[in-house]
């Protein structure tokens, strides 16, 4: 997978990229990330890249024409393809494990970092192909919710993990909030592992984790179980854990 980024700060892509997993995939050529600066493409001599909003207001508004030239050049470099064209922006479709896994299918992929009051309208309506927010809230530019979107594509690149079964047991990865982990020692200050995942029996284990699952998501995120695809044993033990978290909460109001 190729992502190419665009941003006004390509130096606060360095550090995260080149630790841990997302280091390792570029090494193993699984992913190659491409920061290009924006200001490259600005046509006057202050290298500035944006002006005053129209009608007046408010902050800057980065201008349309370095980065439809920066688009140019991603097409002569790309032979014509430049791929599906995501913009960071607080007004996008929020960023989900389903949207991340269908951006995973892709094999280009520009992600388009703002700054300022916004970008120029038209750059909207002529390149973007998609618009994500990663929540209802503002920060000061599209570079950190650029590095969630890449970390999280990256986890299910072919490879890119030590086992596939890892990026599918993660939290919403089917829909549901992710089971307890533990690891050794056995008992530490008095907190001990749950017997049945020292058993050895791992159809009873696979029925603990995934009645831990719906457990979590029930306490925690219940919406999230109108959109997964429940099993019969899984609505056999969802209606039992409704029924004893139900029963607790009645003992707690007497």
């Amino acid at each position: 997978m190729r992502i190419d980024i665009l941003t006004l700060f390509p130096e606060m892509f360095q550090s995260p990229f080149n630790h841990s997993i997302l280091k390792r995939a570029q090494e193993k050529k699984l992913l190659q990330i491409n920061t290009i600066n924006i200001r490259d493409f600005s046509r006057n001599k202050h290298h500035t890249v944006d002006d005053t909003p129209c009608g007046g207001g408010a902050g800057m508004v980065m201008g349309p024409e370095p980065l439809f030239e920066c688009f140019d050049f991603l097409k002569e470099k790309n032979g014509g393809q430049v791929g599906r064209v995501v913009m960071m922006c607080p007004q996008g479709e929020p960023f989900s494990q389903a949207y991340a896994k269908e951006l995973a299918k892709e094999e280009n992929l520009v992600i388009v970092c703002g700054h300022y009051e916004g970008i120029d309208e038209r750059v909207r309506e002529a390149l973007v192909t998609d618009e994500i927010s990663i929540g209802d809230y503002v920060l000061t530019g599209g570079e950190l919710p650029a590095m969630v979107v890449v970390d999280t594509l990256a986890r299910m690149i072919p490879g890119v993990l030590g086992e596939t079964a890892s990026a599918e047991e993660d939290s919403f990865y089917h829909g549901l909030l992710e089971h307890p982990h533990y690891t050794k020692p056995r008992v530490y200050r008095g907190y001990e592992v749950p017997e049945i995942l020292l058993s050895g029996h791992h159809e009873n284990i696979r029925k603990w984790r995934r009645r831990q699952s719906l457990l979590r998501t029930l306490e925690r995120r219940p919406e999230l179980l109108q959109e997964v695809e429940l099993t019969k044993e899984d609505k056999k033990v969802l209606l039992e854990l409704q029924q004893l978290l139900q029963a607790l909460k009645l003992e707690k109001n007497k």
